[in-house]
């Protein structure tokens, strides 16, 4: 009983240990070092920002302590390819850990190809009989890995960016290349942290899926773009807001898409004992939606010489096929249906939350570059569907106590409409916010 109460009592900073401290030490230090040093390029808001993310980068640390290990790595590795810079970008070509890891492209390329095989590790899990767990620790592994591969990449592309000119540098998240590689961390490091408050990594399978199939899509992009290029912002993007905006809204896309992947591991699921083919209706709409996709780009299929997107649609068979055939071995390795549930609610919950800050944030940043909150521009639009959707999703829920298979159902169709917000847009639509033209 006096030690139940001791727990109970004890203070927030008390079940702090050394290496806590350690690390808010040393993003304290970080921020203040950059403060005292680049002071006087930023303005009001900036340095309000950095203040503010001082704090914010602990408390994280402190809340979800991987993330410590995780930002020491990725500021060790920044600042070492910073280092062997030495300010010309010319050495990226003869240093041996920038040319083949510490480029901004060459550790998004280790990135992608992480994410592919974290992908893989978690489907032999479930086909693995008595290795399947060592087979899901790997991928989540794999998964943690390519996360920090990404934020590397990221931070290193930003170095970059200011490299080419005081006029080209900026935060790497302006067009679609930039933000599908902030979709691919954001989405896994999401999962990952579910993964490790369930204590499951079942789920990493089905959502590894969506951020591969991004890395996919990020591939062929720079194949047939070469988006890796940093290109100058346009006058519109030339915002502190895009600093705030763009990642709280990536935030809520990554979350939905978590949410809908663990929705349809939920059907699967639910109807892994079904005996007709045809009303394994999850299964059948997984291969007409990655049948759309070489559908969608058909206009763009000679440009990578039609290659990419046949072997992108066989993969896609496979996988269906593989689904279809395994889904009771499947079915047997998820969680209890109140834990898919909960991690969807949740998804959902943090992604609307962050989504509803995010548009707030863009109707602030309109006014500022157009002189007008609300435009009713394709994006726009879309944007107020996708936040109508899960507005409504989230009232079901709370007030009528929304569960269960419709629940899982109204979700997956989410993604269809954050789909075609984030990507359908910009390939279909024109306005305002047309930067990332494909």
């Amino acid at each position: 009983m006096t030690t139940t109460t001791l727990t109970l009592n004890d203070s927030w900073f008390s079940r702090r240990n050394a290496f806590d401290w350690i690390f808010a030490v040393l993003v304290a230090a970080g921020g203040f070092f950059a403060f005292s040093r680049y002071a006087g390029s930023m303005d009001y808001y900036e340095k309000t920002i950095l203040v503010a993310a001082i704090p914010a980068a602990i408390w994280l640390g402190w809340f979800w302590r991987p993330l410590r290990v995780l930002a020491i790595v990725v500021a060790c590795a920044a600042l070492l390819a910073i280092f062997s810079y030495q300010g010309d970008l010319a050495r990226a070509d003869s240093v041996f850990w920038l040319k083949y890891f510490l480029s901004s492209q060459s550790a998004i390329l280790w990135m992608s190809v992480l994410f592919f095989m974290s992908t893989l590790f978690y489907w032999i899990g479930f086909f693995g009989g008595k290795q399947g767990d060592t087979m899901d620790l790997i991928g989540s592994r794999l998964a943690w890995a390519a996360v920090t591969m990404a934020l590397i990449g990221t931070m290193v592309r930003w170095y970059e960016s200011h490299q080419l000119g005081p006029d080209i540098g900026h935060i790497p998240v302006s067009n679609l290349y930039e933000v599908f590689v902030l979709f691919c961390w954001l989405t896994a490091a999401f999962y990952l942290y579910f993964e490790s408050r369930y204590g499951t990594r079942a789920l990493g399978a089905f959502v590894m899926l969506v951020v591969s199939a991004a890395v996919g899509f990020l591939l062929w992009y720079t194949l047939v773009r070469e988006a890796h290029e940093i290109q100058p912002l346009v006058p519109a993007l030339q915002s502190w807001w895009m600093k705030l905006h763009v990642p709280a809204n990536f935030i809520g896309y990554g979350t939905f898409s978590l949410a809908a992947m663990v929705a349809f591991a939920y059907l699967i699921k639910e109807q892994a004992s079904e005996t007709r083919w045809y009303k394994l209706t999850p299964i059948w709409l997984l291969g007409v939606a990655l049948c759309f996709v070489p559908v969608a780009f058909r206009q763009r299929v000679q440009e990578a010489g039609g290659s990419y997107w046949v072997g992108y649609a066989a993969i896609s068979a496979l996988i269906a096929a593989g689904i279809l055939l395994g889904r009771k071995r499947i079915a047997a390795r998820l969680p209890a249906n109140e834990v898919l549930d909960d991690v969807m609610y949740k998804s959902i919950t943090v992604g609307f939350a962050f989504f509803t800050i995010a548009t707030v944030l863009g109707a602030l940043w309109a006014a500022d570059a157009w002189g007008g909150y609300w435009s009713w521009d394709p994006k726009e639009t879309w944007a107020l569907i996708v936040w109508l959707n899960y507005a409504a999703w989230l009232h079901m829920r709370l007030v009528k106590g929304l569960r269960g298979t419709v629940a899982a159902w109204w979700a997956l169709g989410g993604l269809a409409v954050t789909t075609f917000a984030f990507l359908g847009v910009n390939m279909f639509l024109s306005g305002l916010h047309s930067y990332g033209t494909l």
